[in-house]
């Protein structure tokens, strides 16, 4: 017997709701393989497809309501401690932010189906004052739409092994191996990611101390806040003389990137990440001297550094 599917048969529903609800707080512990191998064996009759359906269902509206209502009260700090905890923090917290600001619904609608989205989707919507009864209802839309995708192919497959018994025996000798090389692959290639651009960040960055004592000499520093405008929105401060791009305009107007002083990027993210990757993309554009801030806005901050106001009047670069 497959392993999910033996631990199923000896804890049920309880287990089902209780592995999508860690995973959808943000524990990368996949939840797909418990879902699929609900599904089939709803095809066997050993467990309900309708209770299945509703305990995932049940865990993942819990998990998202509690996240919504962190994300309204803490913002964007819980977004980077979601990032870390998902061990692929390159381009979670903009991917987010740029897609939910474009269309909120869609967003919240397709979410579970994106890697990297769907735990950091509930804290951006209750950061960003969404209604929490329309969250409610296009969040359960997404949800069902998420666990009733998994068990239904479960299903299909339960159904094939039924059909060819002959499957079964195949299936219950090498799924639990496969398993388990799976989870370890889907890990070990992640850190792996995420080791090689700490590394490249390590390399470039700059000390905070050292950019303000650049600035006091009256050096000329080309500074630019790569943080989303959502960002900005709930802290509306900057580092002094900084211009606003998102990192796809920056790459874009390169051009107008000044050649002969120091370009510093910072942004609010873990590790430096979107100022680390928007420093490679320039690097292949031929801009060498780029240094990402390192800890970014919150470490500036922190030191008690001076920071201008972002007038709201004024429109941002982008």
């Amino acid at each position: 017997m497959a392993l999910p599917e033996h631990i199923l048969l000896l804890y049920g529903y309880l287990l089902l709701f209780a592995w999508v609800l860690v995973e959808q707080l943000g524990i990368p512990l996949p939840a797909t393989p418990v879902l699929l191998a609900a599904g089939a064996l709803s095809a066997e009759h050993e467990l309900s497809f309708a209770f299945a359906f509703l305990a995932g269902l049940a865990a993942s509206l819990l998990a998202d309501t509690a996240w919504f209502l962190i994300g309204r009260r803490y913002g964007h700090h819980v977004l980077r401690v979601l990032c870390k905890l998902s061990l692929e923090p390159t381009t979670c917290v903009r991917r987010t932010q740029n897609s939910f600001g474009r269309r909120r619904e869609v967003t919240l609608m397709i979410a579970k189906f994106v890697p990297g989205l769907a735990t950091l989707a509930p804290p951006v919507a209750g950061q960003n004052g969404m209604d929490f009864r329309r969250f409610l209802i296009f969040d359960a839309i997404g949800a069902a739409a998420w666990v009733g995708a998994l068990l239904t192919v479960g299903r299909f497959f339960g159904d094939l092994l039924q059909r060819n018994p002959s499957l079964l025996e195949w299936v219950g000798r090498f799924s639990g191996a496969l398993l388990i090389l799976g989870i370890l692959g889907f890990f070990v290639g992640r850190v792996v990611r995420r080791r090689m651009v700490i590394k490249k960040l390590v390399a470039a960055r700059l000390e905070p101390e050292e950019l303000k004592r650049q600035l006091d000499a009256g050096e000329e520093v080309f500074i630019v806040d790569l943080r989303h405008p959502l960002e900005l929105a709930s802290d509306p401060f900057t580092l002094p003389g900084a211009l606003h791009f998102s990192p796809e305009t920056l790459a874009e107007r390169h051009h107008e990137i000044p050649r002969d002083r120091d370009i510093v990027l910072f942004c609010s993210c873990p590790n430096e990440a979107t100022a680390a990757k928007t420093a490679m993309t320039l690097h292949k554009l031929g801009i060498e001297r780029i240094r990402p801030l390192r800890g970014g806005y919150d470490e500036w901050k922190r030191l008690g550094f001076p920071v201008d106001a972002v007038a709201s009047a004024l429109p941002v670069a982008d």
